[in-house]
């Protein structure tokens, strides 16, 4: 008897953590769409574009949970948040999902009650410098000036790189970055720190593009990825699964366009991504066809990059550290058995 109450005590409890796990899935499939939580405009990442569509790498990564949940990527519906509603917004329950150029760090997820799920841009800062000033690297810049602004996160990075490498700086104070780009440009300060990720929008922002030089050194790295909220561990794994099988996809050559000609391979690790062998679908509570419909209707990482980052688009960035990790980056993904 007591045995028999135990068993049923412990189904109770699996029962309820996997209707726990479900929750965000059952509503965004009850909803029909995806609320997806991105930035009020980054290029390369989320932005509209002249038509009002919204196009960039995070922005491919809601759609392709939109994808794999629904079966229909465009089925999202897009929320632009400021930094400081972020995290908030994500808390409240008001988006699904945060894909919005977000650095992953112990405090964020050890405090807020959220989740990272996989990083999708290794960013890195660096400092801009104007050619006049005849620096070629971060550690001449000893007793320089730097732009800041007051409640600028940066502010922190910058602190401590100038200190672990013994230097002093004086901050320039600015109000907002036209103020900082102004004050760089008109020789208030010497230096300009940004992120890989918000560069091309910083350049076009110069007068004089031409005369500013990025500085080789990485004053601080920045690994950014989507978040979801904590205790929905279903959910979270069908995000992270969903970025996984693009990087996956990348590595096995299978692309929107020849997904349909890849399900005939003899490759069982192609097999099993497109569902056809192993655990398929059931792991996630998804159809076992969900990496295929993934990659088909948005691509594989590689095309996702090189269409709103890489040679497909204007910023024409390098991959770097996001490249594969057998193409000289770092970007892996587990495997599908």
């Amino acid at each position: 008897m007591r045995k028999t109450a135990s068993i049923t005590l412990l189904l109770l409890v699996v029962l309820l953590v996997v209707g726990a796990a479900a929750t965000t899935l059952d509503e965004v499939r009850k909803r029909g769409t995806l609320r997806c939580g991105v930035s009020t405009g980054l290029a390369g990442f989320s932005k509209p574009d002249a038509k009002g569509r919204w196009t960039g790498l995070d922005v491919d990564v809601c759609r392709a949970v939109a994808a794999a949940v629904l079966g229909d990527a465009e089925r999202v519906q897009f929320v632009p948040l400021t930094r400081r509603e972020r995290f908030t917004r994500l808390q409240a329950g008001e988006v699904d999902l945060l894909a919005r150029n977000t650095a992953w760090t112990l405090t964020r997820d050890s405090s807020l009650g959220l989740n990272f799920t996989h990083t999708t841009f290794f960013d890195a800062l660096h400092f801009l410098v104007t050619k006049k000033l005849g620096v070629r690297s971060a550690g001449e810049l000893d007793g320089s000036t730097v732009c800041l602004q007051p409640d600028d996160p940066d502010s922190r990075l910058v602190a401590d790189f100038f200190a672990r490498n013994r230097m002093h700086y004086r901050v320039v104070s600015v109000d907002s970055l036209q103020q900082a780009v102004s004050g760089f440009e008109g020789g208030r300060c010497d230096v300009l720190p940004c992120f890989l990720s918000a560069l091309p929008g910083l350049r076009a922002r110069l007068t004089r593009p031409a005369e500013a030089v990025t500085l080789p050194e990485i004053v601080a790295r920045a690994p950014l990825g989507p978040v979801v909220r904590q205790g929905d561990d279903g959910w979270f794994n069908i995000v992270r699964w969903t970025i996984f099988a693009m990087i996956d996809a990348e590595e096995l050559g299978v692309r929107s366009g020849n997904v349909d000609e890849m399900l005939d391979s003899p490759n069982p690790a192609i097999r099993r991504l497109l569902g056809l062998e192993g655990i398929r679908g059931v792991g996630l509570g998804l159809a076992d066809d969900w990496a295929r419909r993934v990659i088909r209707q948005v691509g594989n990482y590689g095309e996702v990059f090189a269409r709103n980052l890489g040679s497909g688009s204007s910023l024409k960035m390098q991959r770097g550290l996001n490249a594969l990790w057998n193409s000289g980056g770092i970007q892996y993904a587990p495997p599908f058995r």
